[in-house]
């Protein structure tokens, strides 16, 4: 299963895909030469299909206590810092890193009413860099939880992502689980959590949107 933001791009790919492999057995007379480029097409092909597959993550137990990965990948940070942009005072962030090989849907860590929702263009730092929640593109998301109160979600752009899918509109009600927008070909995104919330993961641990419990309470 494939997310519907890959569609032209999957498209595309297959189209030139079939054009080479077909083309070079036209254009080449060597054999392992037509071989190596045919080879490395269909390679090239399954890292497209893989980086936009959507696998079904669905979730038996949905609760307001409980907060999600909203993303595959490696936690990076988990401390308390100061967040400018909405909360203007300390958080605790919970940021987890997107490498090209990961599922890169994004989707609801919680359920609520979307209290803010906002894009930042910017730069392409690489996602790991301090700088890159405030400096690169990037969108910005307040669900207002019945449990938590507001919680924070920042979809980063990296090096190599250049550009964000955001669904969350103002005023709409959410659910854990759905599909929140998508990062394509790397990122992070980050989590800024009331302070004192009881976090379940730990630095360099490997999480699954939709399965790893970031908090619960």
């Amino acid at each position: 299963m494939f997310h519907k933001e890959g569609a032209k791009i999957i498209l595309f790919s297959l189209l030139i895909a079939v054009i080479v492999i077909i083309g070079v057995e036209y254009l080449i007379s060597t054999p392992w030469i037509i071989k190596t480029i045919q080879i490395i097409t269909l390679l090239l092909l399954v890292v497209v299909l893989q980086f936009f597959r959507n696998p079904n993550r669905s979730i038996q137990n949905i609760s307001d206590h409980l907060i999600l990965a909203p993303v595959d990948g490696k936690v990076v940070v988990i401390e308390e810092v100061f967040e400018p942009e909405y909360f203007k005072d300390k958080r605790l962030m919970v940021s987890i890193f997107m490498s090209p090989i990961n599922v890169h849907v994004t989707r609801y860590a919680l359920n609520g009413i979307v209290k803010y929702s906002k894009y930042h263009p910017g730069k392409y730092l690489v996602a790991w860099h301090p700088k890159a929640s405030e400096e690169n593109e990037r969108t910005t998301v307040v669900i207002e939880n019945p449990v938590y109160g507001e919680v924070m979600y920042r979809q980063i752009a990296g090096a190599l992502a250049k550009r964000i899918v955001n669904y969350a509109k103002v005023g709409e009600k959410v659910y854990q689980g759905n599909d929140a927008g998508f990062i394509k070909f790397g990122s992070r995104v980050d989590l800024y959590l009331p302070l004192g919330t009881n976090v379940n993961v730990v630095l360099n641990q490997k999480a699954r949107g939709n399965k790893t419990v970031i908090a619960n309470k």
